[in-house]
Parts: C-alpha cells; structure tokens; sequence
C-alpha cells in the first residue's frame, strides 16, 4: 500500500481517465456510472486518497478550524475550559488550534496573527494580564472575523462573551472568611486592568463594606502577570507577612496565585489557618487533599468553554449580520475546606 497521499491527478492519469470525472465519482455524482465509481473508490482506498482539507475550504470558504488563545494550558480551569470548547467543536466538524499567551501581550499579537494567517473562521480567546490594547482584535472583528470572549474580556468589543459571576466569587469568599471570625482580611490578586481583577475585588469590597470592615491599602497585592512568576506571590506574600499590622486571611483570586500562596505559607512554616486562613480560586481537582484541604472558588470551566463555542458557532453560521450580543454569566461555586475555618 502506498502512504504517500495522492491527489486526484494522480488517480486520473492511473486509470486513464479525466480529473473532472474522478472528482465527481469520489462525490458519488448520478453523472458518473456505478462500474466507474466502484473502480475510483478502489483505487482511491487501497492507494490511501484524502480529500484535501485546504481545496475544499477554498472552495466552501470555510477552514472548519477554531482559534483559541489561552493564558496556559497546565492552569486547570483553562484545560477544562478547552475541554468545552472541543466537546463542541468536533460534534460539528470543527478542528480546533489552541495557543497559549504565557500571559504576555506580544505573545497574544503573534498567536493572534498566525492564527489568522491560518484562516480560522472564529476566534475564542481570554485576555493576556499583559492585555490593555485591543486594537489588534478591533481590526479583526471590525474585517468580520467571529470573535467570541471568555474569562477575561474587553468591553470595548461589542461580541459575545461568556463570563463566571466574578463578583459574587469575591462576595462570597470575603463574606465566608468574614462570618468564620476574620475582619483583617487581604487580596492577592492579578493586574487591575483584566476584568475578572476588577469584578473580583468588587466582590471582596462589597462584603467587606457590608461587615463595616476597613482594609488598609496595603493589604491589597496587585502580581502583575498574575503570579506567572513565583517570585510575584512571593514579594506580596513577604510585604503582607511584614506589615506591623498583619492579616489574619488572605483571599486569592487565581489558581496559580492560590495554590502558589499555599505552597509559600507552607514552605514559610505559616499555620493555616491557625495563623493566617486562607481561601481562594482554584479549580484544581487535588483542592481536598492538598495540606490543609484548600477552600476554594470553583468556575464552571467546561460550561464556559461549551457555550462559549456555541456561540462562535452562531456568529460564523449566521446568514445576516449579527447585532445584538449577549454576556454570559456562569455561577461559581465556593467549597469550603480547613485551610479557612477556624478550630
């Protein structure tokens, strides 16, 4: 058998016949004969024929491939995010191309830009911590490029977006840490201009000013490329740790940040929660057996990367211009674990 992929040229000039009437055979034409059809698809099998996935886009104008552009894929919450989108994407024909930003903005242009070159048919994609320019997206959307957001979102595209309920994450969390017995509470959390930062700490403020709690300023940590590097959880975690007045909880709002938090807590000999208490986001699913159980704020990532899909599947299938767009927002879910819950 040849594995060596042919082409219909190839199988015309084998059986001597013309390109036109291979090609149509190969599409079970009513113009072409049974005898002719049956000796085509012989051929064409035992010779190991595929039908070019790039011809026949071109023809269809379609590619039948996805974009999508994630922080990183080793974060569980964006591997279960994928997860939706491909659980999605295949039962419709679509392939999917994913790439990862590592939280950096000229990684995004780049990613964005090859992606394009490949001539996806939309594009789903979460913001950079980096991210404070979107005019590399306006261009593309404002060309007609089907551009659906999740996670991080820019509200300077009018599109779709498919959000978790940022804020009553926040809420929740701080409202948790609050009825246990905390009122010095502090907020490791990602750069201020990433929405899920904003919607998060607007969560936190909001249970705090409900409990008349006032917070000093300095007990709010800002990782600027949300705790990629250690050593950004690091320095936040020491300045908390050296303050005169020290926090007896620390809400998280990440998964690297959260599970990087403990790991440095830990490494420090900190007792949590008997010392500092401690509840954040992650959607790990080794959250019960991490020392102590972690409590978390878990983000329905599979839901968001399904409807987030089907929603780029709409706008790319639209027959008329799409106008009217709507944002998505999924519920969390706070676990609470010991890591948080006093004696």
């Amino acid at each position: 058998m040849n594995f060596n992929a042919i082409t219909i040229r190839d199988i015309a000039k084998e059986l001597k016949l013309s390109v036109s009437t291979v090609s149509k055979a190969l599409r079970d034409s009513h113009e072409i004969s049974a005898k002719t059809k049956k000796l085509v698809l012989e051929y064409a099998q035992s010779n190991n024929y595929k039908p070019n996935p790039i011809a026949q886009s071109l023809k269809q104008g379609r590619s039948k491939s996805i974009g999508i552009v994630v922080s990183t894929i080793e974060n569980q919450f964006f591997s279960q995010v994928i997860n939706g989108i491909e659980s999605v994407a295949y039962q419709h024909g679509y392939n999917v191309i994913i790439t990862q930003t590592h939280e950096s903005y000229d990684l995004e242009l780049k990613n964005v830009g090859h992606l394009t070159q490949r001539s996806i048919d939309g594009l789903l994609i979460s913001l950079s911590t980096e991210t404070k320019d979107v005019e590399h997206l306006k261009e593309l959307h404002q060309k007609g490029l089907p551009i659906v957001f999740f996670d991080r979102v820019s509200n300077e595209i009018n599109t779709h977006k498919v959000i978790a309920d940022n804020f009553k994450g926040g809420y929740d969390a701080t409202r948790h840490l609050i009825d246990s017995g905390y009122r010095k509470i502090a907020h490791i959390t990602s750069p201020p201009n990433i929405s899920i930062t904003r919607e998060r700490y607007a969560g936190y403020r909001q249970a705090l000013e409900e409990a008349g709690i006032t917070i000093p300023d300095e007990y709010i940590k800002h990782c600027a490329h949300g705790g990629r590097d250690l050593d950004e959880i690091e320095n936040a975690l020491n300045e908390l740790l050296a303050l005169e007045d020290k926090p007896k909880a620390i809400f998280t709002t990440s998964d690297r940040i959260t599970t990087n938090t403990l790991y440095l807590l830990t490494k420090l000999k900190v007792k949590i929660p008997q010392e500092i208490a401690l509840v954040g986001y992650t959607n790990t699913t080794l959250a019960d057996v991490l020392n102590p159980p972690l409590s978390t704020v878990y983000q329905p990532g599979f839901d968001i990367g399904k409807n987030a899909t089907e929603m780029l599947l709409n706008l790319i299938n639209s027959k008329h211009p799409v106008t009217e767009f709507e944002t998505l927002v999924l519920p969390t879910e706070l676990f609470v674990r010991k890591s948080s819950t006093k004696n």
